[in-house]
Formats: structure tokens, sequence, C-alpha cells
């Protein structure tokens, strides 16, 4: 397959755009020190045994922080966090100033008011294009306060709101 132009990078990131995912915040602890970062890359892997994964991209200098623990937490954030989403894109900012959370019960950070969250451990690296596959296995879980979810659509976070129940 051949590398894509950057009129054709331009168009694929056009185009996956329109593909709607949630937004997470990973975390862990370097030492003491809580770290994280924003992923739109996270999905749900396996059931048995319970495995998510995630894609941090190669240039990410929290990554190696994270992977250096072994230990991650998987922040899934509600719809009106969309600044906590922002916040933790950012590189050169202290990304837990003003940002409330408290540890899980392995000690990971978890950010308050988020719609849920997972504990997990990574278990293998893929290294692929720009970014790694991280496979993580997933250990004590669960859901938060938020009641909706904060999108990430069109290169924008997006709050989503139910506006009418959809019968089958």
């Amino acid at each position: 397959m051949n590398e894509p132009t950057s009129t054709d990078a331009h168009q694929y990131k056009t185009v996956l755009g329109h593909f709607c995912t949630g937004v997470t915040v990973v975390t862990a602890l370097d030492g003491d020190e809580p770290v994280g970062f924003t992923c739109q890359a996270f999905s749900a892997l396996s059931l048995r045994p319970p495995q998510v994964l995630l894609c941090p991209q190669k240039t990410s200098t929290t990554w190696p922080r994270i992977r250096r623990s072994g230990r991650l937490a998987i922040n899934m954030l509600g719809a009106g966090q969309r600044e906590i989403g922002r916040r933790f894109a950012r590189t050169g900012v202290d990304r837990f100033a003003g940002v409330g959370w408290r540890p899980s019960p392995a000690g990971l950070p978890l950010i308050d008011g988020a719609l849920a969250w997972l504990e997990c451990r990574v278990v293998e690296e893929i290294d692929a294009g720009d970014h790694m596959i991280a496979v993580a296995s997933v250990g004590e879980l669960g859901v938060g306060q938020a009641e909706h979810p904060l999108l990430f659509f069109r290169g924008e976070f997006v709050g989503y709101e139910v506006k009418e129940a959809v019968s089958a």
C-alpha cells in the first residue's frame, strides 16, 4: 500500500473526522506525579479476557511515562468536560492544575465527574505507523457521575444530550 500524499492525508483526516468517537483521558502515576493525556483512539477489544486498546502517538512524551508504570486508568469524559479534554491534549502545561481527581482502588488518578473509568495493566504494544497500539487488561472499573458522553466529531469536542428515546 502506498503512503498517502499530503492531499490524501488531509482528506483522510477530514473523512475520518466524520466518525464520532468518545473522549478519554488516560492517566497514571509516574512515581508520585500524576500524568495523563487525551485519547480518542480507544476501544473495547475483548470480553474474555476483558481488554481494551488505546493508540498513543509515537511523539507523545507522556506515553513513555505511563508505559513505564505499566498501569493506567481510562477516564471516559462526560459532556460537561470539554475543558478537561482540551487541557490534557495540550503540551507544556500542568494538565492536572485545577482538575479534581481521586485515587482509584489501585491508586491511579480518576478524574472527578467522569462518565466511567477503568483500571488497566499494559500487556502488549504494537508498532503501527505514527502511533502505538497498546493492549491493556482491565481490572477494576466503574460508572461515574456524568450522564452523557463527551464526543469528538469533525475536529471538535461536542457534548451529547439524549433528545428522545429510539425504540426498536
